[in-house]
């Protein structure tokens, strides 16, 4: 009877040994496998950025939308300008004293035009697909908008490009998934989203820590 005991006893620390072995590993599994599905939605976050910072550059305002801003890429070019300083006659100043007197002024050359397309991707076509989520649910977007907000009476543009934690990890356990959604750290990405700009403040860096690259552009 006694060894019996003994038998069951080691029997269920063992099922106990294995789970609790169980539960540590794939917890493992699942943060490796959520900073590498991170980083991968980290980089289309920073395309979208950059690109929504050129056109705010060119505009004076974000696009609302990835076919808008698909088409500005496209077709829009940067002025190459050089700034130089030069001395020219003050004539005003001459007349009053009369004596050549002479100020600074800033003169900007334009020297030609790049595309932003070639600016922003060099030659890559990337751009055209920015807007669609990596991870395992198929035809998943990111979620953009593009306004203003106001600001000391300032009307000021703002944009916002997220996608949730539950599209990108979809495909893993609930429990794991919840308990990430609820993150708050300076290592981790805080919140339900991944995010980039605000469109209740005026920001436009992304909310992930800097192992997965700079969040301003």
């Amino acid at each position: 009877m006694k060894i019996v005991i003994q038998l069951v006893l080691w029997v269920v620390i063992g099922i106990l040994g294995y789970l609790l072995f169980d539960s540590v590993y794939g917890e493992v599994k699942f943060n490796d496998l959520k900073v590498v599905r991170y980083q991968k939605a980290v980089d289309k976050l920073k395309d979208i950025q950059k690109s929504q910072l050129a056109y705010r550059q060119l505009t004076g305002k974000f696009a609302k939308d990835f076919d808008q801003l698909i088409e500005f890429i496209d077709t829009a070019e940067f002025t190459l300008t050089e700034r130089r300083d030069t001395l020219v006659l003050d004539e005003e100043a001459t007349r009053r004293y009369r004596v050549d007197t002479r100020k600074e002024i800033t003169i900007i050359d334009t020297l030609g035009f790049r595309s932003v397309k070639d600016s922003l991707f060099q030659g890559t076509d990337r751009y055209k697909t920015m807007m669609n989520v990596p991870g395992p649910v198929a035809d998943a977007k990111f979620e953009m908008d593009a306004g203003t907000i106001i600001k000391s009476d300032v009307p000021i543009p703002v944009f916002e490009a997220k996608v949730s934690k539950d599209i990108l990890l979809a495909d893993q356990p609930k429990d794991y998934v919840a308990k990430e959604k609820q993150v708050l750290s300076v290592e981790g990405v805080n919140g339900a989203y991944l995010t980039v700009g605000s469109m209740t403040e005026v920001k436009t860096a992304g909310n992930w820590p800097k192992s997965y690259g700079d969040a301003d552009e």
